[in-house]
């Protein structure tokens, strides 16, 4: 996205969730995860690419050992639809017999989450728990529901944090919804 269309598009954007309203439900849920998952040596997996704002910034406040590795699994590219799921990386350590901690930026559908989480039982993860940031409230019956959650967020396309809209934005400290046809 060109830099000029990407700033419009920020200044027509409604603020969701503030930069202190993230950072406050951020600390929140690394200490449920603390609470949950200190004595468990997981393995954390870091969802491609909207998970690594999140999980970046998690993984310095999981203070206890754990592994990490990264996982590249989309329904997205450059439109603002679900499609069909796009494997592009597994994860390289083994996570047979282990607790795994999947991260991402946001629950859609559940689609892409239910799919990972499918997967990584049948490579013999002891059990999968899935943290992410926001939940998007849709009113759809979602397949799978998230273990840690920081934020609901509209039903609405929603960015920042972690989230982009057309690869821009991701790097926003608060998260912001696109205005609404009408």
């Amino acid at each position: 996205m060109e830099p000029q269309k990407a700033r419009d598009l920020l200044a027509n954007a409604e603020l969701i969730h503030s930069e202190s309203a993230v950072q406050s439900a951020f600390c929140e849920v690394a200490g449920r995860i603390r609470e949950r998952l200190a004595d468990k040596n997981p393995l954390v997996l870091c969802v491609m690419t909207g998970g690594v704002i999140f999980c970046g910034q998690l993984l310095p406040k999981l203070d206890f050992p754990l592994d990490f590795d990264y996982l590249h699994a989309t329904r997205y590219g450059p439109e603002t639809q679900g499609g069909k799921i796009s494997w592009r990386m597994a994860p390289w350590t083994s996570v047979k017999g282990r607790t795994v901690l999947v991260v991402d930026d946001i629950l859609d559908e559940g689609v892409t989450l239910a799919a990972v989480k499918e997967s990584l039982m049948r490579l013999g993860a002891a059990e999968v728990l899935l943290a992410v940031f926001t939940d998007k409230q849709n009113g759809k019956n979602k397949p799978i529901a998230a273990d840690f959650v920081g934020l609901p967020v509209p039903d609405r396309f929603v960015f920042g944090f972690g989230m982009d809209v057309d690869g821009a934005w991701r790097n926003l400290p608060a998260i912001y919804a696109m205005k609404e046809a009408g």
